[in-house]
């Protein structure tokens, strides 16, 4: 085993480090550099770095980068290469040295402080969307030590209103109201969570929902009632009526929409595109909640379907046609089959995807493009990848 290249830190200058894994470890004394060596052998995924003075002769083949000079001068290169940084180091020395480097807690890493004993776990900055709620607990189950976790959300046991329904992949049309809306949540204000679509099962605690939070089916009962501020989950534009229910609220978009895409051979990604577009303002959908684009398996080398996908960031699902033969439909081809052997492909592939037996849109023939499109009906566990 060679001996480890050691990292000088130097005023002014950024270091080169060798990122492996997706999380930082950091140790600046004996015990903590046994904490960090311990704990690297439950986070294969972090690197760790510690003092060269500390030097066991095994870092080159682990992972490990030892380093000469002050730790400060070590964060700059850590900060933005890693989603979450360990650090076994005091807590106020932790808060002064990633002072300077803080811009957005939708950007900032994950930051977790362990004392020098490993008795306490604390979550230090961007405890949600960074995961360092969840990393400090990860690390104290390791340790057998205390997670310390202070958002208020997480001690009171309600709803993260940053992180409502992310494990899904919901995302919010607006950051706007983020921090207005989480602040009547934890502060017990009346809410209202108005739900069309998306995955139901979004309140895990074993305990029930906070006597502040009420379910509704539909924004106009939401707003009889005068809700002090709001959470929408749908796939749908709000109507001007409606709107008024986001002047505290925030609107997540749930993936739930299928698009059935059949098309002629070299069909642009342009018309594709457009097609979708005109499609869903028809409908008024939001593009944002499209899941999947879903075709017959002849299409899965489609230029100008692979080219929209890419760009969106939308899976292409392809089936073959005896399994969109296995789906029933309003519109069988005859056409269709002579040159496919299926009876259809942007329907039966809509509704295959979705489970459901009624689509939003059953087939619409536009140019080049055909398309369909359905909503998740998740009774009957639809949308599997």
């Amino acid at each position: 085993m060679g001996e480890p290249e050691v990292i000088t830190l130097q005023e002014g200058t950024i270091p080169d480090i060798r990122k492996s894994g997706n999380y930082a470890l950091i140790a600046i004394t004996k015990h903590g550099v046994e904490l960090a060596r311990r704990l690297q052998r439950s986070f294969d995924h972090a690197d760790v770095y510690y003092m060269s003075k500390f030097a066991r002769g095994d870092e080159s083949g682990r992972n490990i980068q030892l380093f000469e000079g002050s730790v400060r001068l070590l964060f700059p290169a850590l900060f933005p290469a890693y989603d979450g940084i360990i650090c076994i180091i005091s807590l106020g020395a932790v808060v002064r040295m990633i002072a300077p480097l803080l811009k957005d807690k939708k950007t900032d890493p994950g930051i977790v402080v362990i004392d020098d004993k490993g008795e306490h776990v604390i979550s230090v900055l961007s405890g949600h969307l960074g995961g360092a709620n969840e990393l400090a607990r990860e690390v104290a189950a390791v340790l057998g030590a205390v997670p310390v976790i202070t958002t208020a959300s997480d001690v009171q046991k309600t709803i993260a209103v940053d992180l409502f329904g992310r494990r899904y992949g919901w995302t919010w049309e607006s950051a706007d109201k983020l921090t207005p809306v989480s602040a009547s949540v934890v502060n017990e204000e009346r809410i209202a969570i108005i739900q069309e679509s998306g995955e139901p099962d979004w309140w895990t605690y074993p305990s029930p929902l906070p006597h502040n939070i009420r379910v509704y089916k539909d924004i106009p009962t939401a707003l009889g009632d005068e809700p002090q501020a709001a959470l929408v989950v749908t796939h749908r534009i709000l109507t001007p009526e409606e709107e008024p229910i986001l002047k505290n609220g925030v609107l997540y978009r749930p993936k739930v929409i299928a698009l059935g895409i059949g098309c002629n051979r070299g069909t642009s990604s342009e018309e594709i595109a457009a097609v979708i577009r005109e499609t869903l303002e028809e409908l008024q959908f939001s593009i944002r909640s499209v899941k999947a684009v879903c075709t017959i398996d002849l299409k899965k080398d489609e230029e100008g379907l692979l080219a929209v996908c890419e760009e969106n960031g939308w899976p292409l699902v392809c089936y073959t046609p005896g399994e969109l033969n296995e789906i029933p439909i309003e519109e069988p081809s005859e056409t269709v089959y002579k040159y496919t052997g299926a009876y259809g492909v942007s329907e039966p592939a809509a509704k295959r995807f979705t489970g459901a037996k009624r689509l939003a849109l059953v087939k619409k023939k536009s140019g080049n493009v055909t398309i369909s499109v359905g909503i998740m009906d998740f009774e009957k566990g639809s949308g599997s990848l």
